[in-house]
């Protein structure tokens, strides 16, 4: 028997949560405070710009949500810019994202890997191997099928959730014997405008939440997506919001923001206050049981772009074979294929910085793709409607432009390489260009 060409539906409202949390929390909540508390130095505003951050992800998530049930197929929002803007708006998006993923597998089973080799005293080179067998256990471990999957993302984010609530209580128990002598050199507050320092803090905060739209990867395969999607993005990062928020106030409870204040790890300088020289071995801990969870969403997530543009007619035909427990194989090992290619070149940091740019454009163009669908099919179900649609959705649109903007601003050498991209991508789509395929009707996916 030939193995089934579908994804099966058998993911629930916990796989859900478990793939917003993460992906959503890495390395970044462990270093992005160091950046914050050099903008804003005041307390009130250092902890209030996480819960502006956490507000604009929870209206993305809400504009996200309406497209998520209209359009419940496996794929991110590659499935959006196909539905609402055509083949090659498609077909830019769902590679963009999925290479991109791949290099985020690669940068995320990296830091595992320094970690490792750190706390085991192992050589440099060793990091990268470690690297490469954490890609290569997790791609076996989902070869399995997708429950295996779903029981290893609940693990781990679980144990990531476990590892930073026992980092917060730490910092909140042993506050009394930090010792900060005084602010490290590099902890100099950036002299700018208040404007420009919200502004920057606010990027930096939205950087660091993103990946709750998660669950839109796996649409399909929620025994309830009209429920589980909006559900899934919005009590996931009401809890990543919690867990940032408690960690930024357990930070300061431990140490001043003149000692983060340019901390490239934030979470290693409180450490270091609290437990001296124990304080690095701390924190790789803390990284090594946090981020596989990442590695296993990550996964996940690059499989399912490649085999739903490979569905649609605009990837690898071998790409959409699905083995019976419902993991897309072809589409898995090749990925996993990829991120160990970027390892073992290092290709994968140029790959993200360039990726930045695409990082925002697909999210200016799915919450574009509210309005145009709205507008043009008025009609079609739509379980979750955009709660405050247009002022909502064109709120975030606007911010997004906004982070557009400062992204080309910001790394102009990345953005030029990112507009070659562009350029030649639509040669490419042009030229390997099969008989134009029809987008379903919205209606097809319920």
């Amino acid at each position: 028997m030939s193995p089934p060409q579908s994804l099966l539906r058998i993911l629930g409202l916990s796989f859900g949560l478990a793939v917003t949390v993460g992906n959503t929390i890495g390395a970044g909540i462990l270093r992005t405070p160091g950046d914050i508390a050099s903008l804003l130095p005041n307390p009130w505003l250092f902890v209030g710009i996480w819960v502006i951050g956490g507000l604009y992800a929870l209206l993305g998530a809400n504009a996200l949500s309406e497209l998520g049930t209209m359009l419940p197929r496996s794929g991110g929002q590659f499935i959006f810019a196909r539905h609402a803007f055509g083949e090659y708006a498609g077909f830019f998006v769902g590679w963009n994202d999925w290479i991109s993923t791949c290099a985020s597998i690669a940068a995320i089973s990296l830091v595992i890997g320094e970690s490792g080799a750190s706390i085991l005293s192992l050589p440099g080179g060793a990091a990268v191997a470690i690297a490469m067998g954490v890609v290569v256990v997790f791609t076996a471990l989902l070869l399995r099928g997708a429950k295996s999957g779903n029981i290893a993302q609940q693990i781990t984010s679980l144990a990531k959730a476990l590892a930073l609530l026992a980092l917060i209580i730490a910092c909140f128990m042993f506050a009394g014997r930090a010792h900060v002598a005084a602010a490290p050199a590099a902890a100099v507050a950036v002299k700018t405008s208040m404007f420009v320092a919200f502004m920057l803090a606010a990027q930096s905060v939205i950087y660091t939440y993103d990946g709750w739209n998660g669950p839109i990867y796996f649409s399909e395969e929620l025994d309830d997506p009209s429920r589980q999607i909006p559900r899934a993005m919005f009590y996931g990062l009401l809890t990543v919001a919690v867990i940032y928020l408690l960690t930024n106030i357990a930070f300061l409870t431990a140490v001043p923001t003149s000692a983060l204040a340019g901390s490239q790890l934030a979470a290693g300088t409180v450490a270091q206050a609290l437990f001296g020289g124990r304080g690095e071995v701390l924190v790789r801990l803390v990284v090594i049981v946090s981020l596989p969870s990442a590695v296993n969403a990550n996964l996940l997530m690059s499989s399912r772009v490649l085999f739903s543009v490979s569905r649609e007619g605009l990837g690898i035909p071998a790409a959409r074979r699905v083995n019976a427990g419902g993991t897309p194989t072809v589409a898995l090992v090749s990925s996993a294929l990829v991120a160990i290619a970027f390892l073992a070149t290092g290709t994968f940091q140029t790959i993200i910085a360039i990726a930045a740019f695409f990082f925002v454009a697909d999210y200016t163009l799915s919450f574009i793709a509210v309005f145009v669908l709205r507008r043009r099919e008025p009609n079609a179900p739509r379980p979750y409607r955009t709660i405050g649609h247009p002022w909502t959705t064109g709120f975030v649109l606007l911010g997004s432009l906004a982070f557009l903007v400062s992204a080309v601003i910001g790394d102009r050498r990345n953005s030029l390489y990112a507009l070659g991209i562009v350029v030649v991508s639509y040669v490419i789509f042009r030229l390997s260009r099969p008989a134009p395929v029809s987008a379903p009707s919205a209606g097809s996916y319920l």
